[in-house]
């Protein structure tokens, strides 16, 4: 497939050399320029494009962005023909992005993505750490595989994104529709905890709508205040034991 990533943070990059590197098509892009892209990110054969031609002539538009950001590239989308897949990967914390009143007030975050690019989103690679991305991928069929949830509306659309998940060395959950997507955001017990698909489908299904917001908020707080000495040794796995703990 032909596939266009916006955004080369942890997660992007990662997606971008996995993607290439299962034999896909890929063009990648930020807001500041191909040049800038690192030759790491390249390495696997993906092409570092300009924002507005990462959208273009693609199967798949991937938008791996903080989600404050998201309305600044509604109009890259725009253009997009409507059998593109897009795929969302972000996550609200109101201490990075800003308070946004419609999230603040329960809307689920992937139905305001939606409303901002005015099409349909899945929802995948949200819920797993950048270092675990990086680290944990295996082979299908592996014992202790980690999992990762995907939603999306149009089941053709789900299958596909769940197909990437595969290809990017995770098991892939079905978590439905967007409307059901607020099981898998920040504070919920399936986000960021590193859990197998069983465990997944378990999580999901535990998810305490009111909770998870104040328990996002006590979980950053606490990363804050932790990550406040440059000099501690947390550990690679810290911002997952600290899901684990706040979470479940």
């Amino acid at each position: 497939m032909k596939i266009g990533i916006l955004g080369v943070g942890n997660i992007g990059a990662t997606l971008t050399r996995r993607l290439s590197e299962a034999g896909h098509h890929v063009q990648v892009a930020n807001s500041r320029g191909p040049q800038t892209i690192d030759s790491d990110v390249l390495s696997t054969g993906a092409q570092a494009v300009e924002a507005a031609d990462v959208v273009t002539d693609v199967d798949v538009v991937i938008i791996s962005i903080p989600l404050a950001k998201i309305p600044d590239v509604a109009h890259l989308i725009a253009g997009v023909p409507p059998g593109t897949v897009v795929i969302d990967t972000s996550n609200y914390y109101p201490l990075r992005d800003g308070h946004i009143e419609a999230l603040d007030g329960g809307q689920v975050e992937s139905l305001w993505v939606s409303e901002q690019l005015g099409r349909p989103v899945v929802k995948a690679w949200n819920a797993i750490t950048s270092q675990s991305f990086d680290a944990y991928a295996a082979p299908a069929g592996t014992t202790g595989r980690l999992a990762i949830p995907v939603a999306a509306d149009d089941d053709a659309d789900r299958a596909l994104g769940m197909a990437l998940v595969e290809e990017t060395g995770f098991d892939a959950v079905d978590a439905g529709g967007l409307a059901e997507s607020w099981r898998q955001q920040p504070g919920a017990p399936v986000y960021c905890t590193d859990l197998s698909a069983a465990e997944v489908l378990a999580a999901l299904a535990a998810a305490v709508v009111t909770r998870s917001p104040r328990r996002r908020d006590l979980a950053m707080a606490v990363i804050a205040e932790l990550t406040a000495d440059p000099t501690a040794d947390l550990g690679e796995d810290f911002l997952v034991r600290v899901n684990r703990l706040m979470y479940r």
